[in-house]
């Protein structure tokens, strides 16, 4: 018996001890696949492999405006082996759903906030507007509805904030289940107008089945030059992006955090990923954890004011 003991206790200590990652790492994608965070997650995670020594493997688990997805990873054991892949509706989520199972600033720690694209508004080919200016024109005599990928997520609530309250136009939103679904819908002109992050429109606008009426960003897109800024059309400090965020569990041991931080940063350091992102109309952001603590917590205050502000609900 003290033998079977000996061994047992030698095995669990041989198991304690092995170096991070000694097995293959579960990323969790919070929105369905075509989105900018399911994009990002696929591009990374070969990259990120390389490093790390292990294989990660994708699972999507959409729904909730990513809180699904949140929760269960938040729940996980905190050893590195579960990383939540999130959009910047994590720092929406807290102020717009309220409860959301775990307390989205101390039970996780931010890894990365990898990348960050401009919302586009945009318009199915065949709608009459050419022009923001005409879209809110029509928005004033006829009802309309805009597409989004989900409640809380920044698509849903840059066109919030633009439409109902610095416009005072009533455009309907009509929350969908990813980018994907709702690009889809677009396409399919129920709703004709949508608010999205770059990655799901931009194919579309360059095969003329979409117009993009305006941007986010700070300054007009290299791949849409000739679309103006919320900023240049009269909406002023209307910069708002979407991001991709890699998030664990906070117990999470620094030494395994870094690690993981670390493989990131090479990841998205590499020519092809950076290029690949780039030619989604991605900012590379990622930086090392204090300064990515310190960004998440600067959108979690931003977000809250914006659906506070704009009496955003969750659908």
């Amino acid at each position: 018996m003290k033998t079977i003991l000996a061994l047992l206790l030698l095995a669990a200590g041989t198991a304690f001890g092995q170096p991070f990652p000694s097995k293959p790492i579960r990323m969790v994608v919070a929105f369905p696949p075509g989105g900018p965070v399911d994009v990002v997650a696929r591009l990374l995670s070969p990259k990120m492999s390389e490093t790390l020594g292990q294989s990660i493997v994708i699972e999507n688990v959409g729904g909730g405006g990513g809180n699904i997805a949140a929760q269960r990873v938040a729940k996980s054991a905190p050893d590195g082996y579960t990383v939540l892949a999130h959009s910047s509706a994590y720092a929406v989520n807290p102020t717009l759903i309220g409860n959301l199972g775990f307390d989205a600033e101390k039970d996780m720690t931010a890894i990365a906030v990898v990348a960050s694209q401009a919302n586009l508004i945009f318009v199915h080919a065949d709608f009459p507007a050419k022009s923001l200016k005409e879209l809110l024109e029509r928005a004033r005599t006829e009802k309309l509805a805009f597409a989004s990928p989900s409640s809380g997520t920044t698509p849903h609530l840059t066109g919030e904030n633009l439409f109902r309250l610095r416009a005072k136009v009533d455009i309907t939103h009509i929350p969908f289940k990813g980018a994907g679904p709702a690009m889809t819908a677009v396409l399919g002109g129920q709703p004709p107008i949508g608010v999205l992050a770059g990655t799901a429109p931009l194919p579309h606008v360059k095969a003329g089945k979409i117009r993009v009426l305006a941007v986010s960003s700070a300054k007009r897109l290299a791949s849409l030059p000739d679309v103006p800024t919320l900023n240049e059309l009269g909406f002023s400090g209307m910069e708002d992006y979407t991001w991709v965020g890699l998030f664990v569990p906070a117990g999470v041991p620094a030494e395994v955090a870094q690690k993981l931080n670390a493989a990131l940063l090479a990841a998205v350091r590499s020519p092809e990923v950076k290029e690949r992102l780039e030619a989604l109309a991605f900012e590379i952001t990622a930086a090392p954890l204090a300064e990515t603590a310190t960004y998440v917590k600067s959108e979690l205050a931003k977000w809250g004011k914006v659906v506070r502000e704009t009496g955003a609900k969750v659908d």
